[in-house]
């Protein structure tokens, strides 16, 4: 088995493909509507082939937990680099919220970012042993 998708719940699927795309770089894998539903997807470019993030709209329930998990400052999604100061610098001049800089933790270093659309996003960097 593989994971080749997953989705991050947002109150703007226009406003989250701007910043999924032009601040953090990913790029846009599918975009197709059926009546008043949209599906949305992303995916990165060292990657394109790989696992995709759906944009998906919310939903009563998805609204209540994404709200919660702000709330507790969880992040709805992670992702992974080999570079998380040098990202950070990125994207911030981007425009980018960030809500934690890049701190060290055990085994990582991780920074924290909000994209726009009701969600917190992590950045991490696993410790080089």
């Amino acid at each position: 088995m593989k994971i080749k998708l997953t989705s991050v719940y947002v109150d703007d699927q226009e406003k989250a493909l701007r910043f999924y795309t032009e601040v953090l770089g990913f790029t846009k894998k599918a975009d197709f509507s059926n009546g008043p539903f949209r599906w949305l997807t992303v995916a990165s470019p060292e990657e394109p082939d790989g696992t995709e993030l759906q944009l998906a709209p919310d939903n009563p329930a998805a609204k209540a937990y994404r709200e919660a998990m702000f709330q507790k400052s969880q992040p709805a999604v992670m992702f992974f680099t080999d570079d998380v100061k040098g990202d950070h610098e990125r994207i911030k001049a981007r425009g980018a919220e960030f809500t934690m800089p890049p701190t060290e933790v055990t085994g990582s270093t991780i920074a924290q970012l909000h994209d726009t659309c009701g969600n917190l996003v992590q950045i991490t960097q696993l410790a080089r042993w």
